[in-house]
């Protein structure tokens, strides 16, 4: 075939294993030639850049997964491209892996087996924005749906702390919960999620529906099981954030803040704990956040200002900062959001790639005193950083702790002895959903893929509960 893409289209790589269900030999040029009038990415470098996501914040990742390289990327911008792709994968048995904006940090969108990687940032358009709802392309960045929100007096119930360059349907496929969750709860929790629209994967693709609950069977599936296109999602009326730097002199006073902040009465939008530990990481804050003093970083409505500053002084804190964000942008400091979540973690990896982290699910009702066992027991090998929640209607507590990487023993030594403290290890160093902290496989979202990805095509190796076997039609 006279195909000019022939010559920068590697041969078929040796790591594409017939173990997970995929073609072991498979002619590249004939199927970009299928693909043919598509935004199709063969360049090498290209290739690895956008078959990487932010799975070196663990050095078992960075190790693991630093040779898995798609094949060939193709950029889609419509749902019909979308089909097109999904039934060139499936007549071809090619591995399909779905990549939004890659802030990810499990290797969510990391061909693990090479094949096809399914970039959708090109499906960016905001459809509607309407009371209570916003219906929006996979690829739309979430800080673009949520100005579009803006403009009708509107906003998103939460986004990741990344949501400048995150994509929603990214958020929905391998998120939890995050900015927003101390108000709105998690993802998960009924009402936050509407409708979505699944492309499957088969030689004649099908579009499918969910809506509500249903939606539960692609949420944090790591896009194993259906390619989502289109997304609805609940808003709630505006409000203009201040936000707030308040200081205490111990952690455990910290903490008292934050349990005392949980409560309906105080309008909350952010509730995150960070040790003083990561103040030199955020030296544009200076005197906001010394190195002395350990900090609450809130989000609260201006009406509960007043009360949020009674509780921090009745704590024993005092409030350093308190600034709309204009005002904060105005004046060259980052917003609480970038001081909360994962954030944290990005900002001390900038800087010093001799750390690494851990999200941990502290018992409920939360209890303190664990908090003050691990400073005494880790002392400086790890940073605390607690984010407080809702969840099923009930506060909740979690951790992004900040560890000194001393070598995976080191690493599981630690997550032991915060697993024998009754916590849950959500483990970023595996690249499994199961794995990482879900712990037991969803038999709705594993019969959802029988459904949507019947060849078993989607992200191969990413979830325990599918083997090859199960696909409508396995190899031989």
């Amino acid at each position: 075939m006279n195909n000019p893409l022939a010559l920068e289209i590697p041969a078929p790589p040796s790591h594409v294993a017939e173990d997970h269900g995929v073609a072991s030999e498979v002619d590249w040029p004939a199927v970009a030639g299928e693909l043919a009038g598509l935004n199709l990415v063969t360049v090498p470098r290209q290739r690895k850049s956008l078959s990487r996501d932010f799975f070196w914040y663990s050095p078992i990742l960075e190790e693991e997964l630093r040779g898995c390289v798609a094949d060939l990327v193709v950029k889609c911008s419509t749902e019909e491209d979308v089909l097109r792709v999904a039934a060139v994968a499936a007549r071809h048995r090619l591995p399909l892996t779905v990549r939004g904006g890659g802030t990810g940090n499990y290797g969510q969108c990391v061909p693990l087996v090479g094949g096809l990687v399914l970039d959708v940032t090109e499906m960016m358009r905001i459809l509607e924005v309407a009371p209570g709802r916003v219906r929006a392309q996979c690829g739309a960045r979430m800080s673009n749906i949520e100005q579009a929100a803006r403009e009708t007096g509107q906003a998103l119930r939460m986004w990741p702390s990344t949501w400048r360059v995150a994509t929603i349907a990214g958020f929905i496929a391998g998120g939890f919960g995050g900015v927003g969750s101390i108000r709105h709860g998690v993802l998960r929790d009924s009402g936050n999620l509407l409708r979505c629209r699944i492309v499957s994967v088969e030689a004649q693709p099908r579009v499918i529906e969910l809506a509500g609950d249903e939606i539960q069977q692609v949420h944090h599936a790591y896009g194993t099981n259906g390619i989502i296109t289109e997304v609805e999602v609940a808003l709630s009326p505006a409000v203009d954030w201040i936000h707030v730097i308040a200081l205490f002199p111990t952690y455990r006073q910290v903490m008292d803040a934050a349990i005392a902040a949980s409560r309906p009465d105080i309008e909350l939008f952010l509730l995150s704990a960070v040790d003083a530990g990561f103040s030199p990481y955020y030296p544009v804050l200076g005197q906001h956040f010394p190195a002395d003093r350990h900090a609450l970083f809130v989000m609260v409505a201006p009406d509960s200002l007043d009360a949020l500053r009674a509780l921090v002084q009745a704590q024993g804190g005092e409030v350093s900062l308190a600034m709309t964000e204009p005002e904060l942008e105005a004046r060259g400091l980052p917003p609480a959001y970038e001081c909360a979540y994962n954030h944290t973690t990005l900002q001390v990896l900038k800087v010093d790639r001799g750390w690494t982290y851990l999200q941990v699910a502290y018992p409920q009702p939360f209890d303190p005193a664990i908090i003050d066992r691990h400073i005494e027991r880790f002392g400086g090998d790890v940073l605390q950083h607690q984010e407080f929640a809702r969840m099923h209607g009930e506060y909740a507590t979690f951790a992004l702790l900040l560890v000194r990487w001393k070598g995976t023993a080191h690493q599981y030594e630690i997550i032991r002895s915060i697993e024998s403290d009754g916590c849950v290890i959500f483990n970023p160093h595996v690249v499994t959903i199961e794995d990482g902290g879900m712990k037991t496989i969803d038999t709705a979202q594993i019969d959802f893929k029988k459904r949507a990805d019947p060849l078993g095509l989607m992200n191969p190796g990413k979830t325990r509960g599918w083997s090859p076997g199960m696909a409508l039609h396995p190899l031989p």
